[in-house]
């Protein structure tokens, strides 16, 4: 039984509140005996993790049904009206989903609302959904205020929930004031993304270490020197660059100044589409680099870190290979790693080494509770771990 409790008027706040008793009678019996200290094997975890995601997939489309009636999105008093259009045919993986953030910024709605029609049809993807948002605010920060994530996190969980998107087939991408959107919203939602592309925005303080597992395309006319776009765009492709080539094996990125453009590029940034289209998010990666940005996160592909703790410019940097996690920087007091057998082998202790030194070996246990909490937690099926290792750092 599925209890969904609207708070207010349809589509604001709602609550999901998950029953065990959808569950089939063989994952109930697992349950019963993985809560009476039998553990989980590899096969019974993943038969039990199925059930629990159709589960919430099921009351996930229940919550969104009214996106795809109203097509706005609406938390507490704020609305975010969307425009939806489908291309090509659904591959067996599942359609791709393009989320693309329209220009405008701190000017008349009249102004915005041209702005969010013409983005509307801007681009056209040869396979996918595009779904184009219309920002909450007029205003210079309309794609990107603190708060607005969660409306972003809704219009994946509505694709993939109605229009059969895979969640690792996400590409956000915008124009002007939308670029600027693209700046922060790559970086600080990197875990999301299968891949982004910025046209002609300003990337003010936003730092870029976080965009090591996700492609990133730059692109800026060459005579948009307004607010020095131009400039500030060449800047961030020299820094990819270098990031790069500290690190080789990440950092993906392609930067294009479109000589004899302005802010218009004529159309020339349309071949971001496909260039996006050719990356799938990986949401395990086997090394992490994350640092906090304006907007704080408790969580970045598999590793989380204490609520109370959270600052801007914090910073972890975290590896793995085999069974081994190696620490290279942590600016927390404990860090908390959601792990999977696509992450580590589960059937052997787990070793974390901070600096080179081990300061944990474990054996884990694969946890129905686990499961449900983390996916509930992260709203995302690729992120519910079958376990969690939590590790102080001295």
């Amino acid at each position: 039984m599925i209890v969904i409790s609207p708070t207010g008027k349809r589509g604001r706040g709602y609550v999901i509140v998950l029953s065990i008793l959808a569950l089939s009678a063989f994952v109930s019996c697992i349950t019963e005996r993985t809560a009476s200290g039998v553990k989980l094997e590899k096969d019974q975890a993943a038969n039990v993790k199925n059930a629990i995601i159709d589960n919430w997939y099921r009351e996930v489309r229940a919550a969104t049904d009214y996106i795809a009636t109203d097509r706005k999105i609406v938390h507490a008093d704020l609305e975010m009206p969307i425009s939806c259009m489908k291309f090509g045919q659904k591959p067996a993986d599942g359609r791709s989903l393009y989320i693309s953030l329209h220009g405008g910024g701190n000017t008349t709605k009249e102004f915005n609302d041209g702005q969010w029609q013409n983005q509307c049809h801007l681009y056209a993807p040869e396979e996918g959904v595009y779904i184009c948002p219309r920002a909450p605010y007029d205003d210079w920060d309309m794609h990107f205020k603190p708060g607005l994530d969660k409306f972003y996190k809704d219009i994946i969980l509505f694709a993939y929930s109605h229009l059969s998107v895979n969640p690792d087939k996400v590409y956000i991408m915008g124009y002007s004031a939308g670029g600027d959107g693209v700046w922060r919203l790559a970086p600080r939602m990197a875990d999301t993304w299968a891949a982004a592309s910025m046209m002609a925005g300003h990337p003010g303080d936003v730092s870029l270490v976080n965009l090591r597992n996700t492609p990133f395309m730059v692109w800026c006319g060459a005579l948009d020197s307004a607010y020095d776009r131009n400039i500030q765009c060449s800047a961030r492709i020299a820094e990819l660059d270098s990031l790069q080539k500290a690190d080789p094996e990440g950092y993906i990125h392609e930067g294009h100044i479109v000589e004899g453009k302005q802010h218009w590029m004529d159309q020339a940034d349309t071949l971001a589409v496909s260039w996006m289209a050719q990356y799938r998010r990986n949401p395990y990666p086997a090394r992490i680099v994350w640092r906090q940005e304006e907007v704080l996160h408790h969580s970045f592909y598999w590793i989380s870190v204490p609520d109370n703790e959270m600052q801007r410019g914090k910073e972890v940097r975290v590896s793995v290979r085999g069974n081994v996690i190696d620490i290279d920087k942590c600016d927390y007091s404990r860090l908390t790693f959601g792990l999977n057998d696509s992450i580590v082998n589960l059937d052997k202790p787990v070793k974390v080494r901070m600096n080179g030194r081990t300061i944990v070996k474990k054996k884990l246990v694969r946890s129905k509770e686990t499961m449900e909490r983390t996916l509930r937690e992260r709203q995302d099926a690729r992120y519910a771990f079958d376990c969690e290792l939590e590790v102080g750092i001295k």
